[in-house]
């Protein structure tokens, strides 16, 4: 059999020298250490290609991202705390 590799195919730990199994996540030569091993076979991915706006929206519902702007209740709140901040320095003043 075939020493280990110094950095483990599956996920990128390093192996000890005379490792039978990667510490990190147990791949060995039968499942990720063989050149002809699938390294992605375990992780459950997508058969095709990745559709980011598909994904998005199955996930987090609507239409996707807001383009319009912040909404009108943080600009209140953000006009509310910098008065609330400045109100010592105004009191000063007058």
């Amino acid at each position: 059999m075939k020493p280990p590799p110094e950095v483990c195919p599956v996920c990128g730990e390093d192996v000890p020298r005379r490792a039978q199994a990667c510490p990190e996540c147990g791949a060995d030569h039968l499942s990720g250490w063989r050149e002809d091993a699938d390294t992605t076979g375990g992780l459950d991915l997508p058969d095709g290609d990745f559709d980011y706006e598909e994904f998005t929206r199955r996930e987090f519902g609507g239409g996707g991202a807001k383009t319009v702007g912040i909404h009108w209740i943080w600009w209140a709140a953000a006009v509310i705390l910098l008065l609330a901040l400045l109100s010592p320095l105004l009191r000063g003043l007058l």
